[in-house]
């Protein structure tokens, strides 16, 4: 009995103790202090709101009052509350039939500040981020937006970047957000390898593509940061080169990008397939157009039986004939090139299959992105508009005129179905960009000596894709202040009209590495009309009306006898026009194409001197090998005094220096015996034969050579047949002077190099002339050099 008591005794303590201790733990463990079960809900209070009205509160929860009990939807209900991403806390508690809903509501963001970034601007960062001010603070958008910084700089090349967002607490629940930005140093790109080629080397292959190796020359570029995205660029540019090389079956197998241990940089390596490469087989044209026989659009293919496959020329091929065939009438043709490899003999035969398309019409053509530049603006340089038929090569060559504005950082077009079958209708997507410029200039050249220039310019003028241009230049050898305005679509038709004032000073035939004072100024202002139209796509007609007052002063005292009878001043009065047939692939650095200019100006229209000048310009540019581009240029003209009046000295022609190298600025053509000042001609050709070399270093370093020869002459003076008084010789102390002249030719050859620099271009020619006359002027050594920041 004893024992059985101590028993019972221990388990009496033993259940004291469990049940207090339960007891205890109860109200922990769950949090109503009445079970979520049993009966309904009579009321429900909402606790600790201060922004969020109750009624707000309520209307995210899964039950009402009258509702019975539920636990799940109570859970359900605290689920959704969190959800809104309004609350940092919510919790829910049973006070007899009322369902307490205690909340502490997360803050509003009062701003957003940036801090540490330098490389990427606030104006950058902005659109990247989801927050904003006014809007909930919650943990997770913060984060959000952090992964959206970091993407952004690893995008720019700074994989070491990294954010710490800071919370700055203020009053009545609002916080300030700072994102404190450590950007790093940019990750470039150590190497890039090339694995499975064997026709190009790696060298010509890092040409062609976008991203480049790291090098202490790329300072201003961000081509050898590491992009994701220029990676994807590049693998396209690879393809396109070689489908341009004969190698149809090429492929890029893969492009890999290895970050080093020290993790500042990357070794990307592509793997490649090259295949073999093949020539064109059969070329024909299966046309079912009636009226139109296969024989007569033959010839406008570009890709010919036996040369080297080139993707590129059936592109063109297939360009020419929609066009052609659009301008007969057919504007819904479709062509469509029909390849077939013969891998045996290494050829590609192709049909351009050309047949009559689905009749489809554009239906309205939506502009959007531009705020300040207005649709008529963007609308003019559209070849499609409203009620045309749809033509997908119109569509591409109005997307590249939009381009060409250099009004917008981006421009998208797509197309989406109309409200029928047979529409289209057209959206043109643009993001604007900085249209003003303010630049200042410093340079050196061999003819101008040291020079500087400023210059502001506003390329679209209020929106209206006007462009206005204030600027002013100053060297040794001229001065000039000029303002020019130009309306593209004058009157909204295809005119460019404008007008130019400009006030000039200079001495055309100095030099200034001779040493020698110029023997005279002439100081010139004036205005001008002009006015140009497209005749066609590469036909372009362009008018002038000029009034200009030109006066020759400062003439020193040794200098020839012929320039001093020309001191004072003369008016002009000149109507003018240039004809210009251009088909260069690339006018600032063609490598195929060529181009023809003739231009012609009649003075003497109502008052001052009387003149009748022409000049004719043409080119011609042939890519022998890659990087190989000859070039055959030349220009001649021609004035001649009409109503009795000679040519005067300011409207003569001078060669030399740039004009004709190895020869210094108007270093040939009519000359005074005595003096040896330059006299000008009125008669001139020059020619120039050029080899572009490449130097066999990188692409990139914008290093090109040349061996070139020019040739020209300059000859024909009005003042040799004049005759001179007693009071005349008295100038030259009684000695009769003498022009010394002739339409013998004149040659020099040489070598150059251009570098096209961050500081602007620097051009140097080696020149010895081959041709040259006794009291000719040459120059061993040209250079010029110019910057524009």
């Amino acid at each position: 009995m004893g024992a059985k008591r101590v028993v019972i005794g221990w388990l009496a303590v033993l259940a004291a103790v469990l049940f207090a201790t339960g007891a205890a733990a109860a109200p922990r463990a769950l949090a109503p202090a009445v079970p979520m079960a049993g009966g309904r809900i009579a009321n429900i209070r909402v606790e600790g709101n201060r922004r969020i009205e109750a009624a707000s509160v309520r209307s995210y929860l899964l039950l009402k009052a009258g509702d019975p009990w539920d636990p799940e939807r109570v859970d359900d209900s605290l689920k959704a509350l969190f959800a809104t991403g309004l609350f940092a806390d919510v919790r829910m508690i049973r006070e007899g039939n009322t369902l307490v809903v205690k909340v502490v509501e997360n803050p509003i963001i009062n701003r957003i500040a940036f801090e540490g970034n330098s490389r990427i601007s606030d104006k950058d960062l902005q659109p990247a981020i989801h927050l904003r001010p006014q809007l909930v603070y919650t943990r997770t958008a913060v984060q959000d937006d952090v992964r959206r910084i970091l993407e952004l700089y690893r995008l720019r090349g700074h994989f070491a970047a990294t954010v710490d967002p800071k919370v700055i607490q203020l009053s009545e629940n609002r916080v300030d957000l700072v994102f404190e930005i450590n950007e790093g140093p940019a990750t470039e790109v150590r190497s890039i390898n090339f694995v499975g080629n064997q026709r190009f080397s790696d060298s010509t292959l890092r040409g062609v593509i976008a991203t480049k190796e790291s090098r202490w020359w790329r300072f201003l570029s961000t081509s050898d940061t590491y992009d994701p995205d220029r990676i994807a660029y590049d693998r396209e540019l690879l393809r396109k080169f070689y489908l341009s090389e004969g190698y149809a079956d090429f492929h890029v197998i893969s492009a890999v990008a290895e970050l080093t241990p020290d993790r500042d940089g990357f070794i990307i390596t592509y793997t490649i397939e090259e295949g073999p490469r093949y020539r064109f087989g059969k070329v024909d044209v299966a046309i079912k157009l009636k009226g139109v026989p296969r024989s007569q659009v033959l010839p406008l293919l570009t890709v010919h039986s036996g040369d080297w496959y080139d993707a590129d020329e059936v592109e063109h091929s297939i360009a020419k004939l929609t066009d052609e065939l659009g301008n007969h009438g057919y504007a819904f043709v479709e062509v469509k090139p029909e390849i077939v490899r013969q891998r045996k003999t290494r050829t590609i035969d192709i049909t351009f299959d050309v047949q009559q398309g689905p009749r489809v019409y554009v239906q309205r053509i939506d502009i959007t992105g531009n705020v300040r530049t207005l649709d008529k603006v963007i609308r003019r340089e559209m070849r499609l508009v409203e009620g045309d038929a749809f033509n997908e090569n119109k569509l591409q060559r109005s997307k590249d005129r939009i381009k060409n504005l250099g009004f917008f950082k981006k421009v998208d077009i797509k197309t989406r179905p109309g409200s029928a079958p047979d529409r289209t209708v057209i959206t043109v997507e643009v993001e604007e960009q900085s249209t003003g410029q303010l630049s200042f200039g410093l340079g050196l050249s061999t003819a101008d000596g040291p020079l500087i220039d400023a210059s502001i310019r506003e390329q679209n003028f209020l929106g209206r894709g006007e462009d206005v241009r204030i600027g002013g230049a100053l060297s040794l050898r001229a001065q000039q202040v000029d303002l020019s305005f130009t309306q593209p679509y004058f009157l909204d038709r295809n005119l460019a009209a404008g007008f130019d004032l400009f006030e000039v000073q200079t001495s055309p035939t100095a030099n200034f590495f001779s040493g020698v004072t110029p023997p005279y100024v002439q100081f010139s202002y004036g205005g001008s009309l002009r006015a140009g139209y497209q005749i066609s796509e590469h036909l372009r007609q362009t008018w002038h009306y000029t009034a200009r007052s030109d006066d020759i002063t400062q003439v020193q005292s040794d200098a020839a006898l012929f320039i001093a009878l020309e001191q004072g001043t003369h008016l002009t009065s000149e109507i003018g026009q240039v004809l210009l047939y251009d088909r260069r692939d690339n006018r600032l650095q063609p490598t195929s194409g060529y181009y023809t200019s003739l231009g012609t100006d009649f003075a003497g229209a109502g008052f001052g001197v009387k003149y009748i000048r022409s000049k004719v310009d043409a080119g011609y540019y042939y890519s022998l090998w890659p990087n190989w581009v000859m070039g055959l240029t030349g220009e001649a003209g021609d004035i001649f005094g009409w109503g009795g009046q000679p040519v005067l000295l300011q409207d003569r022609f001078f060669v030399g220096g740039d004009n004709l190298i190895g020869f210094e600025q108007a270093g040939i053509g009519p000359r005074d015996t005595i003096s040896g000042d330059a006299l000008g001609g009125n008669e001139y050709y020059t020619a120039k034969l050029a080899l572009g070399v490449p130097l066999g270093l990188p692409k990139e370093l914008g290093l090109s050579g040349s061996v070139f020869a020019n040739v020209g002459s300059l000859f024909g003076n009005d003042q040799q047949h004049i005759t001179l008084t007693p009071t005349d010789l008295e100038f030259t102390g009684g000695r009769p002077p003498h022009i010394v002249d002739t339409s013998a030719l004149r040659g020099a050859g040489g070598v150059g190099i251009e570098w096209h620099s961050p500081f602007g271009p620097i051009e140097v020619d080696l020149a010895v002339p081959f041709l040259k006359q006794p009291f000719d002027k040459s120059q061993f050594f040209h250079f010029s050099f110019g910057t524009r920041f």
